[in-house]
């Protein structure tokens, strides 16, 4: 079947076509009798699988073949829509072979989406038909998308190259103004990273965990607040922290700034400290703390988001908490004070809000340990949490 519709779409395109026929009584007048013409093409049909009416040929019956007499339901016409199969002209067809030049090859041609009924066909003479590329007719007017690099004179202008038409003096003022319209976007963002309820042997207790900055991309005012407690109880601590922040790196921010405490007791404290994204997507605060009494301290923290899904995340945490000297009167041994390690798991109901279970472990170490026991404390603690993370 396809061989009929190569042969007479083959018809439609022949570069030898310079008329179009109105029918097939305006055939060309044959060089042979009308009898073995007709004789010849009945055989000619036959073997391209068309169905010739019985006495087509013989004597007494029509000298040319009634194409429309011709049983075409067993033809595939599904990608032949739009041809007029009566302005064909048959008789050409036998006058070309096909191996002669005019042959075209339309294996590879997809005509389902052509309308060959509008095509004037008399002006496709000498063309090479088997070199066309029919693919991009499917979508017409599309474009090839280049995907060979730039040129190499692309980018090789001078950088201000406004500067040579306009002047200098005429482009400072808009190059000037590019930082502040670009990229000095101003930002507010408070996170309450935890903010828990605890769980623990004796009184259970509470603890919150708030930051937050305002600011642009290099500079910014960060605000921070941490605090612990047993219900029933006094607050066991409770702090505030307003720090000036300078990017030093794309994820580093260098913080400089005051800490002001309540509880145990009313102390101020000068702050510097870095805070960022380290490798591996660790989020680092680490500070040091000079109180107005001449203690200096230290504080480390680490966290890291383990993603088991995009919205399941698991987060290990740990703190550690150092001194350069004893302070009694808050519970502070010298070298390292305390250890806090903890593992929270998260829901994201959405970006901004995430419920949390965890455990949480605490441990005194050396001369805090000492303290704590004389207070009548057990320097080692187990936390079971639950609480919510948010920001906005």
């Amino acid at each position: 079947m396809r061989t009929v519709l190569f042969t007479l779409l083959l018809t439609t395109a022949a570069p030898a076509f310079a008329q179009d026929h109105a029918g097939h009584a305006e055939h060309e007048p044959a060089t042979k009798s009308a009898e073995t013409d007709c004789q010849k093409e009945a055989e000619r049909h036959r073997a391209m699988g068309h169905p010739v009416p019985e006495g087509q040929c013989e004597p007494g019956g029509p000298a040319e073949m009634d194409h429309k007499a011709m049983d075409h339901s067993q033809m595939d016409h599904g990608q032949m829509e739009g041809m007029d199969h009566d302005r064909m002209d048959h008789d050409r067809m036998k006058e070309m072979a096909p191996d002669t030049p005019q042959a075209m090859d339309h294996g590879t041609m997809d005509h389902g989406a052509m309308d060959h009924s509008q095509m004037d066909h008399s002006r496709m003479q000498g063309m090479d038909h088997s070199q066309m590329d029919h693919g991009a007719m499917e979508q017409p007017g599309a474009a090839e998308i280049p995907f060979a690099p730039p040129p190499p004179g692309a980018g090789s202008g001078p950088p201000r190259a406004a500067d040579a038409i306009w002047g200098a003096d005429a482009m400072r003022a808009s190059r000037d103004g590019l930082p502040s319209e670009l990229g000095d976007i101003l930002y507010y963002w408070v996170q309450g990273d935890r903010m828990e309820y605890r769980a623990r042997e004796g009184e259970d207790g509470y603890l919150w965990d708030l930051q937050g900055y305002y600011g642009g991309d290099l500079d910014k005012f960060w605000f921070k607040s941490e605090g612990e407690g047993s219900f029933g109880e006094e607050i066991e601590s409770a702090e505030v922290q307003a720090l000036y922040s300078r990017a030093i790196a794309p994820f580093f921010d260098l913080q400089a700034g005051i800490r002001q405490d309540f509880v145990p007791m009313d102390r101020t404290y000068a702050v510097v400290g870095i805070q960022g994204l380290a490798p591996y997507l660790f989020e680092i605060d680490a500070a040091a703390f000079l109180s107005d009494r001449g203690d200096l301290t230290a504080r480390v923290e680490a966290e890291l988001d383990q993603r088991i899904t995009q919205r399941l995340i698991l987060q290990p945490r740990v703190e550690a908490s150092f001194s350069a000297q004893d302070v009694p009167e808050l519970g502070i041994g010298a070298g390292l004070d305390s250890v806090e390690a903890g593992l929270r798991l998260r829901y994201h109901f959405a970006r901004e809000f995430a419920p949390y279970i965890g455990v949480d472990q605490e441990w005194r170490i050396g001369q805090s340990a000492d303290y704590a026991r004389a207070e009548g404390e057990d320097p080692s603690v187990t936390n079971y949490v639950v609480g919510i993370r948010f920001w906005f």
